[in-house]
């Protein structure tokens, strides 16, 4: 994954608890730090081969359960990596979920990496 530097450069690690919540909230938060990164990857990559999806659609095409996907989307969204594209798709429940696309200044910068994404 040889941009990994660059994501670590261009977006330092943020906080995924607040200040008032209690220990095992730090706790999850560090337990999860490094696989956060990778999911990362796997998400942004997936969203640019496979086009706008869904949460339940990402966890598809690259094994991670919908709820990894869904906690790591708006991580990807304060990066500007990536944004809803205003549309729902159905999950795989039948309810209405948002879509989420691959900002274009993203594709054309990681387009044809191809080392992370986890094929069906």
């Amino acid at each position: 994954m040889y941009y990994r530097k660059l994501f670590d450069k261009m977006f330092p690690e943020f906080p995924r608890v607040r200040a008032n919540d209690p220990v095992t909230s730090y706790e999850a938060a560090d337990s999860i730090k490094d696989m956060a990164k990778q999911h990362h990857d796997i998400i942004l990559e997936c969203l640019i081969i496979h086009g706008a999806l869904g949460k339940d659609g990402i966890a598809l095409h690259t094994k991670l359960d919908s709820n990894q996907v869904a906690r790591r989307l708006s991580e990807l969204a304060k990066r500007d990596l990536i944004e809803l594209t205003g549309n729902t798709v159905k999950s795989n429940t039948g309810r209405n979920e948002r879509e989420w696309k691959a900002k274009q200044a993203t594709q054309k910068d990681f387009i044809g990496v191809g080392e992370i994404y986890m094929p069906i």
